[in-house]
């Protein structure tokens, strides 16, 4: 029900229609004219450029081809009511009211579907958070956690297939750098021996009651010798700090289906057998790199190195894949869990990562251009960074430190609404300044609070007339009439449909609460219009129906409660 594109390919089989009739001229393949919402300035439904684009080619201007394709136009669409040529030479469109008529009942027989694109389904893999499991999810996390999640909506709200997953970092020295501080809270609680002082561990609260739940429930004895438990140490530390990770999603609304484990893939070779796949296809040699810019040159060890030709599909230089002591990198680990992720051949891979990664995209997709042989593009999109503020003060984090906001204080503070619906109310490649205090707010200044209680003053104009929003109402489409101000909000709803396809084929989420606010913005001007003149009253003194007006609302309430769904965000009928 994408009333733009549905009309693009309409006018376009009529102008080809006009070209077999030798009314007009149009170039071969031609596919370029464009049907849009019109500004707010020019009444009318929507609009196209096909005069401007024709007119050179048809050597006329463009309003007088304009009109020339006005008279065809009306002639053969019964549902256009009038069309007015507009400088430099719009074609604006004006439907019936029977044709909004059937509209909406179309809208009020699909609901939850409204909205959703017929087309080619497809198979994604969506891997967001992979935050190292060495502690709480951050606000930092949050963002990249709820842009993660909206997308896979989104593409599932089309009757895509998702797969959400997250991978786990739970192989290097940061990960027994945590393991580390585990074992010294240990030591601090059964033998009072002081946590040391060393900047490379965790000193956080979390570590103490990871440390207090290992020892309580005695899968480990014995606590005197590192190296026999360091095994044992490892995998109980880590399944504490994955629970506390899942926990925070789980409070943010987020659920992954895959938990993907980098020492799996090592134990089981996986590594080493994308290493070989990769040399078997020449896309591996040995050599030296130069010092990357900025690093002074004396602390750059130059040596043979086991490097991938990343500079081969648009990377920077090539990237080296073992350590100094024959460790593999973790980008060798991430190569071979994208070379896992492409042998479960799904059609579209899309990684959300950090403004921490963002230099890590071009070796990332090199590498999956070269395992696939150039038939899958990997898409990345970053997450900008979130400034907090409250009272006016910037709010700091710091992991390491332990002193860092975490998502538990996040949702403590606002709840998981205000935290997803801000943390997507602006593109994620720009950085989002998040105000405690805006967010709590119960004004238009609050776009969470503005949209839901949009929803709960639909839902109370039903409840006062005893009526249940959800039933048909009764109405011949015939005797359909809305006035100026409901026909506006009403061609607002009929922009839901672009609204998802472009947040879908764009990967762009933001682009629904901003949708969201503007629909609402409308709802609540005409609701205040009715506080001055009754005319414009939704409930009558003695209850006197407008059917038209109420399956608007209903309409209404359906774009709303769609939308907020794919933001995991709650609509609430009473506020």
């Amino acid at each position: 029900m994408n009333l733009f594109s549905n009309y693009q390919k309409k006018i376009l089989k009529a102008l080809k229609k006009m070209e077999k009739e030798k009314l007009i001229k149009i170039p071969p393949n031609f596919k370029s004219i464009t049907v849009e919402p019109p500004p707010q300035s020019q009444k009318s439904d929507i609009s196209c450029n096909a005069a401007m684009i024709l007119a050179k080619l048809n050597n006329s201007s463009p309003v007088d081809l304009g009109e020339k394709i006005k008279i065809h136009l009306l002639k053969n669409f019964k549902e256009f009511k009038n069309i007015e040529i507009v400088n430099p030479g719009f074609i604006n469109i004006n439907f019936t009211n029977y044709f909004w008529g059937i509209y909406l009942f179309n809208i009020i027989k699909l609901k939850k579907k409204y909205g959703a694109n017929i087309g080619p389904k497809k198979t994604y893999n969506i891997e967001f958070v992979s935050a190292n499991p060495t502690g709480p999810l951050h606000v930092g996390h949050c963002r990249g956690a709820v842009l993660g999640d909206a997308i896979s909506n989104i593409l599932m709200f089309n009757n895509n297939k998702v797969t959400k997953e997250y991978y786990v970092n739970d192989y290097g020295s940061q990960v027994k750098n945590f393991v580390l501080s585990v074992y010294y809270r240990i030591l601090e609680i059964k033998g009072k021996k002081a946590f040391p002082n060393d900047k490379d561990l965790y000193p956080g609260e979390y570590i103490i009651d990871i440390a207090k739940k290992i020892i309580d429930s005695q899968y480990i004895k014995k606590f005197d010798n590192l190296d026999k438990i360091y095994s044992k140490l490892s995998l109980y530390s880590l399944k504490y700090s994955m629970d506390i990770i899942t926990n925070n999603l789980k409070l943010l609304g987020v659920n992954h289906d895959n938990f993907i484990y980098e020492s799996n893939l090592v134990n089981k070779k996986l590594v080493l057998k994308t290493i070989n796949k990769l040399k078997k296809n020449k896309h591996i040699y040995k050599g030296k790199l130069n010092p990357p810019k900025g690093e002074q040159t004396n602390n750059w060890e130059k040596r043979n190195q086991l490097l991938f030709k990343a500079s081969l599909y648009g990377d920077d230089t090539d990237r080296p894949l073992q350590k100094a002591d024959g460790t593999w990198t973790y980008f060798a680990s991430d190569v071979a869990y994208h070379s896992y992720k492409l042998s479960r051949n799904f059609d579209v891979l899309i990684n959300i990562l950090g403004a921490d990664h963002a230099g890590y995209v071009k070796r990332i997709k090199a590498a999956t251009k070269a395992l696939s042989n150039n038939k899958v593009n990997l898409i990345c999109k970053v997450s900008q960074l979130v400034k907090l503020y409250k009272d006016g003060q910037p709010l700091k984090m710091s992991k390491r430190k332990g002193d860092y906001i975490t998502v538990n204080d996040l949702i403590n503070e606002v709840g998981k609404d205000s935290a997803r619906f801000m943390m997507l109310n602006r593109s994620n490649d720009v950085e989002l300044d998040f105000d405690f205090n805006k967010v709590t707010e119960k004004s238009k200044d609050n776009p969470i609070f503005y949209v839901q209680y949009a929803y709960a003053r639909i839902n109370s104009i039903f409840r006062l007339l005893k009526l249940n929003i959800n039933k048909k109402l009764k109405i011949n489409e015939k005797n359909f009439l809305l006035n100026e101000y409901e026909m506006n909000i009403l061609k607002k709803i009929a922009e839901w449909p672009k609204c998802v396809e472009l947040s879908s084929n764009k990967l762009e989420p933001h682009r629904i609460p901003f949708y969201l606010y503007e629909l609402a913005t409308l709802f609540h001007s005409y609701w205040n219009m009715g506080k001055d003149n009754k005319e414009f009253r939704f409930i009558s003194k003695n209850n006197n129906l407008n059917l038209s007006r109420l399956i608007l609302l209903q309409a209404l309430g359906i774009v709303i409660k769609n939308g907020m769904s794919i933001l995991g965000v709650s609509s609430p009928d009473k506020m």
